[in-house]
């Protein structure tokens, strides 16, 4: 059993994106900007935006953090998003999620700019991927399959089990993994049998929000097992979706929470900044 050092891969991919950041021609706005708007002062957003933030300064890109109050009207968030759209300095937009409920979420993502939705949400920039012309990949399924990649493990002709199906996480990925060959399957809450299904997989990838939902007994011996949760157990640990102690000994590879596919999201954010910069001034075709 080897395991995925998530830490790890983020940190060479890091590497290489300064380097492409270094190498983009410089114009009167900079070489690449990202901006991050956080409504409200949600204590797990804050953290996660403070990453985004320290991220970019470490490869080179300028940030900005547009901070907005809780009670922030949809046509005052509206605003931010359309001044950014229009302000050539701004090469990547991320609406930081949730937002207070008081908001229509969906309609604020789609005012973004499709060429600057470096989260990949926008239903333009969904289309591209379902359609074989990806773009700008939604973050943390771009990660894995960077993972996979890192790790030279085969894709192809291999049966994939997806469980979740979030249109962050679960479907684009799976189609992902459809794009590069893999037989995949989706599974969610109404798979009846789940347990047959992901006993089947050479790979399996669970992103449902469950604290070591995916036992041993739903595993195969070999299979390579990707977990994307992000979860409190018991005593409050943090944990993932795998019950890594149960799973860990029947994986020919797997990821750890915290140190697995967490620390690849904030990384693909940076690099769809760099592609959104380098579509935007035509330097990709």
């Amino acid at each position: 059993m080897q395991i995925i050092d998530g830490k790890l891969v983020a940190k060479l991919t890091r590497e290489d994106i300064a380097g492409q950041v270094a190498a983009l021609p410089q114009d009167e706005c900079g070489k690449a900007g990202l901006a991050v708007i956080l409504v409200g002062d949600d204590p797990a957003s804050q953290v996660y935006v403070r990453n985004k933030i320290n991220g970019c300064a470490e490869v080179g890109i300028e940030s900005t953090l547009i901070k907005l109050p809780a009670d922030a009207t949809q046509e005052e968030v509206a605003g931010k998003i359309a001044s950014l759209n229009a302000d050539p300095a701004v090469n990547g937009i991320l609406l930081q999620l949730p937002v207070p409920k008081h908001l229509d979420e969906a309609a604020l993502l789609r005012m973004i700019d499709p060429a600057k939705d470096v989260d990949g949400c926008h239903y333009v920039q969904k289309g591209k991927l379902w359609t074989g012309e990806p773009e700008l990949i939604p973050c943390t399924p771009y990660g894995v399959m960077r993972l996979l990649d890192h790790y030279d493990i085969p894709i192809e002709g291999k049966n994939a089990v997806v469980v979740g199906r979030s249109n962050l996480v679960g479907k684009p990925l799976a189609q992902l993994l459809l794009d590069r060959n893999a037989t995949v399957t989706i599974c969610h809450s109404r798979t009846k049998d789940l347990g047959a299904v992901t006993s089947r997989a050479d790979i399996v990838c669970v992103a449902i929000g469950k604290a070591k939902f995916l036992k041993a007994d739903m595993v195969k011996e070999g299979a390579v097992v990707i977990d994307v949760g992000m979860d409190r157990d018991e005593n409050g640990k943090l944990c993932g979706d795998v019950d890594y102690a149960e799973v860990a000994p029947k994986c020919s590879y797997i990821t750890p929470v915290p140190g697995g596919v967490g620390p690849m999201t904030v990384t693909m954010l940076l690099q769809n900044t760099v592609k959104a910069y380098r579509l935007q001034k035509g330097l990709d075709k």
